[in-house]
């Protein structure tokens, strides 16, 4: 009962925050400079002010603000995210459309940075905790720095311009080969193939921290006493590590990981723009350019859901990786 009262708890607090950055965003949008009518207009080649009128009123764009807010929370309360004028469909739909790539995207890169990253973060610490080895911990925390420091955009235009273009080992736009009809195993062979770059150039940023965070949290739990504790009572040293440090040491790295695939969704912008992957980050890129409101702020909700969906996740996952932490002290703690 106390678990299900803190979920109860902490998912009310979950709607007010979404409810929160769907006004926020609805405002941030109509601040925005440019009119969609006008945009529209130019691309139909008509500058007629009674054409522009007509473009207003049918989007709902000569109500006052206030009304178009409340019009917009109805029609997000019905699962009516609107409709984009420039695509000519339920904003809801694209979305939808578009989702299951920049899903497929963040979870591998998310698997790639927390599996490499903790990894990493195990070996320098292993490393540096061995006074012979520190070459190891050096040269990891060095990668890790460099990784950390290198901006993403260069990052994936030097992955395609390697790759892609000199070795000609991956392709280097795109979700999968166009034209080329595959189906079964040979689409999924395709679409991995495509996926690689795109992964693993989101996931290197994430991964370095990952690296850090894992490398100074077992560093700091290999000294307390109940380790010392357990080398005394003649436990080897792979158990004390896997038992005793690493899953004490995982606490802040799953709490900064659900942090992280919010950010890592941000990211995915980017990384979508350049590998010209077929997702809502890419979307999102376009709509901002071509003004459309109702797909700019349709695509800001789904994220915010997504953001809030994951952190309450964390949340939850705490007590799997120590039964310790008790409902009670979460709740106190959010």
């Amino acid at each position: 009962m106390k678990f299900l009262s803190f979920f109860i708890s902490r998912l009310g607090k979950a709607l007010t925050v979404v409810l929160g950055v769907v006004i926020l965003n609805f405002f941030m949008i109509r601040l925005a400079p440019g009119d969609p009518a006008a945009v529209l207009a130019g691309q139909a080649g008509a500058g007629d002010p009674a054409y522009l009128a007509a473009l207003r009123a049918e989007f709902g764009l000569d109500k006052p603000l206030l009304t178009q807010l409340g019009l917009y929370l109805k029609g997000v309360l019905q699962l009516d995210l609107g409709y984009s004028y420039r695509n000519h469909v339920p904003v809801l739909d694209l979305i939808l459309e578009r989702l299951p790539a920049t899903f497929l995207l963040m979870f591998c890169a998310f698997v790639f940075s927390i599996v490499f990253g903790v990894l990493l973060g195990v070996i320098a610490a292993k490393a540096r905790y061995n006074n012979k080895r520190r070459w190891i911990d050096s040269s990891v925390m060095t990668g890790a720095l460099l990784l950390y420091a290198t901006p993403l955009f260069w990052l994936s235009l030097m992955g395609i311009l390697l790759f892609s273009v000199l070795l000609g080992w991956l392709p280097a736009f795109g979700m999968e080969t166009v034209g080329a009809g595959y189906t079964g195993w040979a689409r999924v062979q395709d679409i991995s193939l495509h996926l690689i770059l795109p992964t693993v150039t989101l996931g290197c940023f994430f991964m370095a921290v990952y690296v850090r965070l894992t490398r100074a949290s077992m560093l700091e739990v290999i000294g307390m006493d109940f380790v010392k504790t357990a080398r005394a009572k003649g436990v080897s040293p792979n158990r004390v590590i896997r038992t005793h440090v690493l899953r004490n040491a995982l606490l802040p790295v799953v709490t900064f990981a659900g942090i992280q695939l919010g950010q890592m969704a941000g990211g995915a912008v980017l990384t979508e723009t350049v590998f010209a992957w077929p997702g809502i980050g890419r979307l999102m890129f376009d709509a901002l350019l071509q003004r459309d409101y109702q797909l700019l702020l349709g695509i800001f909700l789904v994220t915010s859901v997504m953001v809030v969906a994951f952190n309450l996740l964390t949340d939850l996952l705490y007590r799997l990786i120590d039964p310790r932490i008790s409902a009670d002290s979460q709740g106190a703690a959010a």
